[in-house]
Formats: structure tokens, sequence, C-alpha cells
């Protein structure tokens, strides 16, 4: 379906959605928050007084101001719109515990360890995943005015980045909000330019009586970077005549075809990956209803004990690497790869996946929507085609079931979960979570503990149902992840201390770039994960994140022994409307064996013959916010000011062996909100 038809599709639906609802004589009202179940009872809107011959109406208090929340997909909690502006983070696509291969798009891997915790099909293509709007972070919006907001970020280079989002509610049962990003970066060296396209539409919808709601969601993602298989020399880094990485060449790609354009998202030889995924939920519930009149306005509820629910997804995915200008004698000498007759080199796998789901949901208590019991059974069908090849195609059927309880007084929260893939081609993989928290005091002390199991199937490309130049495993051998987390910290205080245990059994990974391999032994890793926000002064803060990492040595997975992320910061709000907040930033990472990097099967490996030993990275920053505007202006990797010593090592930072991060870097950047 192409982009045109998608956004024809959407008008479509919400046209009919509006009609729904203008073919209803509308009582405008107030809602109830708890008057519905899982994704229920979430209604907003504007309240207005019932027309009637009296001519006295009650005001509107909500007429003067904005008020707005949303709640993710399949989610119950409610959250509140992030004003803060002293991490730069939220609204930049990459955490600080990822890095990218030097270049704002390309391809990204976390310095934490991140095995696949999910059961079922996997692709196995991940290397830009975390630029990529998913599901599970889509909210569902709900405000009582048109709210809409505009940023614009521009950095080194021709660095940029845009992003649109806008929500309202049409009369009272019906949101519908829209959110796109898109990013462009020519890159710091040559063949790096990337550009990110992600779109995500929204639509809820509740009928009067709130018996019946419906989800819709469409998601597009488009990643496209060049790729340059890093420098041939980058030992000459420090002794360019212009001082400007871009005069090395790469070993990928014709160096005298490229050039800098900010504009050009174009890619003649690198990877482009795109999905789209198209979601519509419906629930229907049968229980108690009630309706308070007060003055003029009619306020509806219901208490739902039994909800029907029936959820629909369809995933399209296309993986695809393409060199137009091949140099046979670089595949062969940098990457030990003979290239294949022809002299354009193209690999290429398409996936669809439809997912059909139906659940009956359960209510113990009337008013308590976050109580209930799921039970859930679905099947999924998928297919894949690649280009002159065989293609293939399967099944799985799977049920599922989950039990939520959190305690009206907001004190206790408790979640256990089973997922089991009954027949098809998983059959056997499982997932098992429990999960419980507690909010100790009113200090705002709270403590969570978690334990998950998850048994799954290696991705597909590992198995070889893939167009990519993949070796294969050799059989098939379930991996088993047992998942262990306690945590305990303070809202109000801002700290928290965290420890997750892992262990791994049959874990699977890339041994170069071509060979997917089994580690047959167990894996034991262990995290420490450490926030606390230090007030030094009345307007001096320090930020203070730390994650320490343990794992067996002779295992594949490699992380930094230490990643930190420090922030000193001077804050507060001055004069009347200026919420300001300047300082320094510091992260850093210790040495250890990074993994290696193949651009054209997607694939991150793991090497033992290279150790990556980095600068500490030292960024200054000044955010502020005036009213609805915030501007983020930042001066990054200052510590490429101070040259080559023995013993600081290199002025460049690498993120994998001959992939230099970039050099001193200039970014501005304005987040603009407008209440219509």
């Amino acid at each position: 379906m192409s982009f045109t038809q998608r956004i024809i599709f959407l008008s479509i639906l919400l046209c009919s959605l509006q009609i729904q609802v203008k073919a209803q004589k509308v009582l405008q009202a107030t809602n109830d928050m708890m008057g519905g179940g899982g994704m229920g009872g979430f209604s907003g809107g504007r309240p207005a007084a019932k027309k009637g011959n009296d001519s006295l109406q009650l005001r509107d208090k909500n007429a003067d101001s904005i008020t707005i929340y949303y709640k993710l997909y399949n989610s119950n909690d409610i959250k509140k719109m992030d004003t803060s502006i002293n991490d730069f983070f939220v609204h930049y696509p990459l955490p600080y515990t990822h890095y990218n291969l030097g270049n704002l798009g390309a391809a990204s891997k976390s310095y934490l360890t991140n095995n696949i915790q999910n059961a079922g099909l996997d692709l196995g293509f991940h290397a830009y995943d975390v630029y990529n709007f998913t599901l599970e972070q889509t909210p569902f919006y709900q405000t009582t005015r048109p709210f809409t907001e505009l940023g614009y970020l521009i950095g080194g280079k021709g660095e940029q980045l845009i992003e649109v989002k806008h929500t309202q509610n049409k009369k009272q049962q019906l949101n519908f909000a829209f959110d796109y990003r898109f990013s462009n970066s020519p890159g710091n060296v040559k063949n790096q330019s990337a550009n990110v396209n992600n779109m995500r539409m929204t639509a809820h919808f509740q009928s009067k009586r709130k018996r019946y709601e419906s989800f819709f969601t469409m998601i597009s993602n488009k990643a496209a970077s060049s790729e340059n298989g890093g420098l041939i020399k980058s030992d000459l880094l420090d002794s360019l005549s212009l001082g400007n990485p871009y005069e090395l060449d790469t070993r990928l790609g014709v160096s005298g075809m490229t050039f800098k354009n900010p504009f050009n998202t174009s890619i003649s030889t690198g990877t482009t990956y795109k999905d789209n995924i198209f979601l519509l939920k419906q629930t229907y519930d049968v229980g108690q209803k009630d309706s308070i009149v007060k003055d003029t306005v009619t306020t509806y509820m219901f208490y739902p004990r039994l909800r029907f629910q029936n959820e629909i997804k369809y995933k399209t995915s296309q993986f695809l690497f393409n060199d137009q200008n091949p140099d046979s004698v670089r595949y062969q000498d940098y990457f030990n790869f003979t290239l294949p007759a022809g002299k354009e080199m193209t690999f290429q796998d398409n996936w669809k996946v439809l997912n059909d789901e139906f659940s009956l949901i359960s209510y113990p208590q009337k008013n308590n929507s976050n109580q209930f019991l799921q039970l859930a059974t679905g099947y999924i069908n998928y297919t894949a085609s690649f280009p002159n090849q065989s293609g293939w195609s399967n099944y799985d059927l799977y049920a599922f079931a989950v039990y939520k309880n959190k305690t009206r007084n907001q004190l206790w929260d408790m979640l256990a979960s089973g997922k089991l893939y009954i027949n098809g081609y998983h059959s056997g993989d499982y997932e098992a979570k429990v999960y419980l928290s507690r909010i100790l005091n009113a200090k705002g002390n709270y403590m969570k503990l978690s334990f998950q199991n998850y048994n799954r199937t290696p991705s597909a490309n590992l198995l070889g149902r893939t167009q990519f130049p993949i070796i294969g495993l050799g059989g098939i051998k379930k991996e088993n992840t047992i998942d262990l987390m306690g945590v305990i910290g303070n809202y109000k205080s801002e700290w928290l201390a965290q420890v997750n245990y892992q262990l791994i059994n049959n874990y699977n990974y890339f041994s170069n770039g071509y060979q997917a391999n089994t580690y047959s032994g167990a894996i034991s890793y262990l995290r420490i994960q450490a926030e606390q926000k230090l007030k030094l002064s009345t307007h001096w803060n320090w930020y203070n994140q730390l994650n320490v990492q343990l794992v067996d040595q002779s295992s594949p997975i490699h992380v930094p022994l230490i990643l930190t992320r420090q922030r000193l910061a001077f804050e507060g709000n001055f004069y009347k409307n200026l919420n300001l907040s300047t300082g320094l930033e510091l992260l850093y990472h210790t040495a250890y064996k990074a993994d290696g990097y193949m651009p054209f099967t997607g694939q991150f490996y793991t090497q033992s013959n290279y150790t990556l030993t980095n600068r500490p990275i030292a960024n200054a920053f000044l955010h502020f916010m005036i009213k609805r505007l915030k501007a983020y202006i930042r001066l990054e990797n200052l510590n490429t000011l101070i040259p080559t010593s023995e013993k600081l090592g290199p002025s460049y930072n690498f993120s994998a062996q001959n992939y230099p991060t970039n050099s001193l870097w200039f970014r501005v950047g304005i987040w603009w909100n407008f209440i219509n």
C-alpha cells in the first residue's frame, strides 16, 4: 500500500467514525475516568451544557486552559506530557545507552546487553530499531483542546531533525493524533548520509454509553543509510592537511560520486529498511451503567464486568541492501566476500505478518478497572518472499492469560502473565512474567520486583530464511532467558537503585559478519544501575547515572564494565517566564571489545581482536523554556579539542573499528507547542 493510499484509507476511517458520532443525539458530558477497563473509560473532551430552554449555563472551567493526557497501547496508566528541559534525550531519537556508527540515522547498538526477549517470530534485523515508532510506545490521547507541537533541530554538516505532533478531540467520543519525525544527516565522512522517516496516526473512539470502544493505529517507518564499511586508513585522522575526516576514503562507495547535500535522501550504496503496521482493536463491554445529572450536565458512567476484545494487526517489512557500483577487489580484501556476477549487488527480504487475536476480560470489582483477568487466543500467518528465490510461509497458534491487580489506593500493583505457542512453526515457545510494585510510604519510597522467562526459536535470518549472505544455524536450539529484577527508589527525591540478573542458555549471535552461531553454555549477566539527583545548592544540581555490567568472560557477549552519564547543571525559574538549565554533560564507558559490523548483512558480530578505548565525551548545553517555547543549544564532543597524546589517546572517539564518531559538533533545536 502506497503512502497516498494509506492517507486516503485513514481519512475514510476518520470520516466514518465522525459520522457515527454525529448520527447519535450526543449529550455533551464530562466523563468518569474509572468508567471503563483495559483501555476503556478513556474519555475526555471539553464538557458542554445540554441544550434546553434555560439560558443559564454552567461555565466551562476548561475554556481557558488545556487538559491533556494519554495512555500507551495496552496500558491503563495515565501519563502526562513531559515538559522538562534538562534532558536533551527526551527529544533526540538515540538514548545515551546507545551508539551509532558515527552519524544520526546510521546503524545503532546498545552499550547494554540487548538479547531479544519475546517468543515467536523475530526477523533478526535490528540495527535501526532504535529510530522506529513502535506499537508499544504508541500514545492514545485525550485533550480538551487541539494541541500541536513543532520541533526543529539543526546540527553540524547539515544534520537536521524535524518533528510534528498534533492531537485533538472531535466531539466527545473521538480523538485522533498524528506524529511525524524526519531526520537527515550527510555525515562527517564519505558515504555516510542517512535519513529516517517515521509517521504514526491514531484514532480512538468510544460510544456515548461507553460500551463500545475502538483503537486504530497506522505506523510507517523507513530508514535509509549509506554504508561505507568504515575508513580505509583511520590512523590518518590526526594528520589530515585540512583537519576534515571527509578527506579519507572509505571501504564501500565510490568516492568520486560522493557529495554533501542536506536535502539529498538517495542511497547508492547502503541499507533501506521499511515497515508498515496497521492495528484495529475493538472492544464491547457488558456490565452496569449509571449516570449523574448535575445542573444541565449529564455524566454517563459504565462499569464493565465482561469485555469482548478483538485485535487485528497487519505488518509488512522490507530489508534491502543495494550497491549500484560494487568494487570486487574491495569486497574481497576488506570483507572476504566474492561478488556475484552482475554489475549491481542487491539483497532483499520481504515479509507480511497477519495477527488476529480474541480476548475475554473479566473485571471482579466494578470500581477498579485495573483489576482484571484476561484469557486470549490468537492466530498468526506470515509470508516471506525473496527476489529470484523461493519464498516461505507458515503459521502460529498461541494462547495467553493475564492477571492484573492495582489496588484502588494505588499502593500495590501486581501483574502475572503467560503466553504459549501451541501449534505452528514456533510451537513450544513461551513467555512468563510476574511483576510486583509497592509504594512504601508517603515520602515517595517505592520498590519493584519482577521475574521473566523467555523460551524462543532463533530469529528467521539466523535459520537461513533470508536472501542476505548469512550462513544459518545447523539446527534449532531454543534460546532460554531468565531475567530477575529488583528496584528501590524515591519519586520525590529522584533516585533509584536497580539490579538485573540474566541467565541465558543457547544464546544466538553472529561469530562473524556472515556466520550465525549458538553458544551452548549458560551465560550469567549482572547489571547494577544507579540514578540520583543531588541538589548541591539552590540552583546547582548534579544528575548521576551509572551502569555497572558483569558478564562471563568466555561468553560472546561483550559490554563495557562501566557506562556512566554525569550532568552538572545550573537550573531554576528566573524572571517571570524563563525556565533555565545549563551546564556540562559527561559520558564515559570503560574499554571493551566492541562488536564489529558487517554492512551488507546488517549485523553486529562478536570479535576479540580489537579493543575500543575512548575518551570521556564532554558536552556543554544551554536549555531554556519561555512559556511554550523550548530551546536546546549544545556544543558537543569538546573532548576532540584536546590533541592526541599517549595518555589520553586519539582525539577522535570510535564506535567500532574504523568507524569514528563526530568531531566538535554544534546543535540548536527548538520545540514549540500551540493550544488552538
